[in-house]
Parts: structure tokens; sequence; C-alpha cells
């Protein structure tokens, strides 16, 4: 399996302002002044030394990940402002093949930081491509044609032209592929509910998706008992909004603290840790110092299996 990171950030979109722009160029300004690189070469060796707030943007999208198979097949994990580039990739892909395209979508919940890329996700306007909605909700049409109402945008849901097809999925449920993926969902602790989805490959590698999911010091026996779906996964993307101090004040709003999301993957034995769903007013600077603390806390807890991941947009990990 192949999993990339097209949307990381949580709530709303972030884009990175001039003015942060203008810090960041004007901190790279001053490294490359008192030590200006010779040659080419050493121009790229300069920006790999670079911190990695200058060195990155974490990105401005909301949630959306894509899950691709050993046959190539795509499974889009929600549907953030991110679900805009995964359309435009894979018009590409038609548009060299011309060939009609299934593509499975799996919904965590309807939070509009999850289905607000809907109405810009160009293959929904295109005939030849065959859409297929799994989630827990048995009303998912409904909600997603409300988004689309006239009063909020100017194309019906229902008046796009492509094929929709809706799978209501519930946990227990076993969901299988040609090639040999197998996906199970199971809900998390999250204002109007909010469920993980568990991707189990033919050669027994998982990935999880958890965002959107709220631990607390409270929580022990809730993460005791999501043991048996979580335990031992090769990669989990989880919720990790706020710092440690933020989340004293913000309980009962649905998300986790860097310090619960290491000690969930600690408790579960998870192999690859990703941080996501960043605070939309956090810059990069910030969202970087939440993942050293982490490292800091893996440490303090005595774990030394587990890696700890950044989510930034377009990041890949092969699995």
């Amino acid at each position: 399996m192949i999993v990339q990171l097209f949307g990381v950030r949580g709530s709303i979109a972030a884009p990175l302002r001039n003015q942060d722009y203008r810090k960041k160029i004007l901190e790279i300004l001053e490294l490359y002044a008192s030590k200006p690189p010779q040659t080419r070469n050493s121009v790229e060796d300069f920006w790999k030394k670079l911190p990695y707030h200058l060195k990155f943007v974490t990105g401005s999208d909301t949630t959306c990940v894509t899950v691709t198979d050993a046959k190539g097949e795509i499974y889009i994990l929600d549907m953030g402002t991110g679900v805009r580039n995964v359309g435009d990739d894979l018009l590409q892909a038609y548009f060299s093949k011309k060939s009609r395209k299934d593509v499975n979508i799996f919904i965590t919940h309807t939070h509009w930081d999850h289905i607000q890329g809907l109405p810009f996700f160009k293959p929904i306007y295109f005939p030849d491509f065959n859409l297929k909605f799994h989630s827990p909700y048995a009303d998912l049409e409904t909600r997603l044609e409300d988004q689309q109402r006239p009063e909020f945008f100017p194309v019906r849901f229902s008046d796009t032209g492509s094929r929709k097809e809706f799978h209501h999925f519930l946990p227990g449920d076993e969901m299988k592929f040609p090639s040999g993926i197998k996906v199970e969902t199971h809900p998390l602790k999250h204002p109007g509910g909010s469920f993980a989805y568990k991707f189990t490959d033919a050669l027994g590698k998982v990935f999880i998706f958890a965002t959107d999911a709220e631990f607390t010091g409270e929580d022990m026996s809730i993460i005791h008992d999501y043991a048996p779906f979580f335990k031992d996964a090769d990669l989990l993307v989880l919720d990790t909004q706020y710092t440690l101090d933020e989340s004293f004040s913000k309980f009962d709003w649905g998300h986790t603290s860097y310090t619960m999301s290491v000690n969930c993957a600690t408790a579960w034995n998870v192999k690859n840790l990703v941080l996501t769903h960043h605070e939309p007013s956090y810059s990069d600077e910030k969202i970087y110092e939440i993942y050293e603390a982490s490292r800091l806390h893996k440490k303090f807890l005595g774990e030394k299996k587990l890696k700890i991941h950044l989510a930034r947009e377009g990041l890949r990990f092969h699995l």
C-alpha cells in the first residue's frame, strides 16, 4: 500500500499569509548571508540543512488521504479541501487512458472540513467516473445533497455528471477488494460521531486512519477497549490537534493532544505514528515544536520501537 497525505489541517483551511511568508524568506536570507553556498550543489545542501519550518510548509488544506493498493486502485479517505488535488491527479490519469474509473471514498464524518472539497473534486462532473461512497451514515447522500443546495453552491450534488453509489458500512463489517485489501471501521469519541478506518493488505500490512478523535487522561478504559482494532498497526494517522496546555481548555471539543496520541500509539504497539489534523492557528514552527515535544514524551515513556512522523501535504508512506 501507498498512503499519501493531501490535507492535514483541522477545522478550516489555513493558507500561508503574506506576513508569514515574508518572515520565512527573511529567516532563510539571514541564514544564507551568514554562510553563502559556493556552488549549485551546496545550494541544495543549504536547503537540506534548513530548520523544518523553513524547509517545508505543513500545508493549508483540510483532511484528505489516499491509499493506493498493489493494483493501482485508489481509495480516498475524507473530502476536505485536499481532495481537489486528488481529483486533478485522477483526471490527468483519465485523460491519458480514457477509461472509466471507479473511485471508492470513505467518510469518517460529515463535519464541514471533511466534505467541503467535494464540489471542487472535478471527477464528480464526469459521466465516466463512478463514485462509491462508503460510510456508517445511512443518510450520507442527503447530507452531501444539503451541502450543495442552491443557497450554498450553484450546482446540486444530484445534478453532477458522475454516477454515484452509497454503501452503508458499519463497525463489525468487512469490505474486501480484488487486490486483497480489507477495510474495517471503528467508532471514535467526537461530537456528532466519527469513525476510524483500517486497511489491511494481502501481505498483512495495516494502515489506520483515525482523525477527529478525542483521547484524554480520563479515557484509559476506552484506549484499552479500542486495542483489538488498533493493536500492532504498521501505520496510524491520528488526530493530534492540540498542545497539552490547550487541550486542558478544550475538553469535549473532539481532538487530542500530542501526549495522548503518543500514549495511545504506545499502548497499541503501533510501529509508525503520524500526527495530523493540525490546529489552523498554529504556524509551521509551532507544529514542529509539537512534533519535537511528542518525541520527548515518547522518550519519557521509555518507548523505543515507535517512530513518530509529522503530517504534511504530499508526504507518502510505503507499506
